[in-house]
């Protein structure tokens, strides 16, 4: 499973190397495009691309109305298999949302390091996703 997911991840950042100054079509946007992204103690100066955050937060606010209704069922001492079977679609719900931030990671911040040519920063963003990706696994 981790060799597949290491082999998709990597395929699809030399397609993203490829295809990245392609479609860039002014100075600005290139200039925009190589800058690296800088760490901080507070996360990523880098912003998540505004279509997916929108997305992101709509599916985030149905998961909190899921997440309100299991306490309600647990309060009101609804049948165990239904608490199970709701709680099993809030955790599908999060490894959606989790799949969409990994997109647009991959789609800009692993791209960006690719278009920089920082070998450091390459390492970095592979490494990051191996994480991320191996405590998927437990």
């Amino acid at each position: 499973m981790v060799v597949r997911t290491v082999i998709v991840v990597m395929t699809m950042m030399a397609m993203l190397h490829f295809l990245a100054f392609r479609r860039l079509q002014t100075n600005s946007e290139r200039e925009h495009f190589l800058l690296l992204d800088t760490y901080t103690l507070y996360g990523y100066l880098s912003i998540m691309q505004q279509d997916t955050k929108a997305a992101v937060m709509k599916r985030l606010k149905r998961i909190e109305g899921q997440i309100r209704g299991l306490a309600r069922m647990v309060e009101d001492d609804r049948y165990c298999i239904d608490i199970v079977t709701q709680i099993s679609a809030a955790r599908a719900a999060l490894r959606r949302a989790e799949e969409e931030i990994l997109r647009d990671h991959v789609g800009h911040c692993v791209e960006h390091a690719i278009a920089s040519g920082d070998k450091d920063d390459q390492r970095e963003k592979i490494a990051e996703i191996m994480s991320v990706l191996s405590r998927a696994d437990r």
